[in-house]
């Protein structure tokens, strides 16, 4: 149901791309936007990783540096059948983690310190389950070409603003109708876009609970993430507000609460809700998770989960 309806989503934005295109800035007009559009977002697919790894000041890890938390990643990339990621580390005290690269062969897992040091180890491998997940699924080349689309429909706006809509083949549009259509077309193509985002969100629950076989585990983590991104600043999220759509709880003071068409994440008390079904489904996961109230400060351990000695069983139990 996820798949179907991004891929509705991407046919709708693509439709209006072409009704804009065609009203504003005719055929060679919508042509040249949509080249200009994928020209840059073709650069931002194939440097993305390294772009926004350096924004958060994310620092690579390996075996030695890090052995728990890489064997981990190791042992569900397995599961999942992808290649391992490279593992990121970020010296950030919020709780919270994303994925990226333009493909499973050039991917990296990244979570911050604040996440190893206030989950247990069930609800960090459903973390890293989720992340694995958007990977396998190509979300960073499904929300790229989604950007490009939009990129393009907002230049096409602009070029409609500056040159008013001068589209011999317009029939008549009129100034008020290329006027509006300047004004509402980027909003509407912001509204497709932030929707596909929440509906990949969706996707990368269900299958991450379905890798690591526990989806009640990554319910309890995403409360936990989402009490404690709620009253955690991240500095660097805040600085680079556009990559706030990779994480998996939304960093940014301020973008928590009830789903609406601008947010970039599903309402966390929903995205639990549909794991529960999961759970059900599965026969795992250990019943119903009840959410704590938002109020409550999150509960971070005097030390994290990865001081301990290293266990023969798997993340998983």
């Amino acid at each position: 149901m996820n798949y179907f309806r991004t891929a509705i989503l991407l046919a709708g934005l693509t439709a209006l791309f072409m009704g804009v295109g065609f009203l504003i800035g005719g055929s060679s007009g919508a042509l040249i936007a949509l080249v200009f559009a994928a020209g840059m977002n073709l650069f931002a697919y194939w440097n993305s990783d390294r772009m926004v790894l350096s924004m958060h000041g994310a620092t690579e890890v390996d075996a030695h540096s890090a052995p728990d938390l890489y064997q981990m990643v190791h042992e569900l990339a397995g599961r999942a059948g992808l290649p391992m990621p490279r593992v990121y580390l970020m010296d950030e005290p919020q709780p919270n983690a994303f994925a990226t690269g333009r493909d499973p062969e050039h991917a990296a897992v990244a979570v911050t310190t604040g996440l190893l040091n206030m989950l247990n180890r069930d609800e960090l491998a459903g973390v890293i389950a989720h992340e694995l997940a958007h990977i396998k699924n190509r979300d960073t080349l499904i929300m790229t070409i989604t950007a490009t689309i939009a990129g393009a429909i907002s230049m096409l706006a602009q070029f409609g603003m500056f040159f008013g809509g001068g589209n011999r083949e317009n029939n008549g549009f009129g100034i008020i109708g290329t006027l509006a259509m300047v004004i509402l077309a980027p909003i509407a193509a912001m509204l497709v876009q932030m929707a596909i985002s929440r509906t990949r969100e969706y996707a990368a629950d269900d299958m991450g609970g379905r890798i690591l076989g526990k989806p009640m585990a990554l319910a309890s983590a995403l409360v936990k993430i989402s009490n404690g991104a709620a009253q955690i600043p991240n500095a660097a999220a805040e600085q680079n507000p556009a990559t706030a759509h990779l994480f998996i709880v939304n960093p940014l003071t301020g973008g928590h609460g009830w789903d609406n068409l601008f947010a970039t994440h599903p309402n966390v008390e929903n995205r639990i809700a549909a794991l529960q079904q999961l759970s059900a489904e599965l026969g795992a996961g250990g019943g119903s998770y009840s959410a704590a109230p938002a109020s409550r400060a999150p509960q971070t351990p005097s030390h994290g989960p990865w001081g301990r000695p290293a266990r023969r069983s798997g993340p998983w139990g």
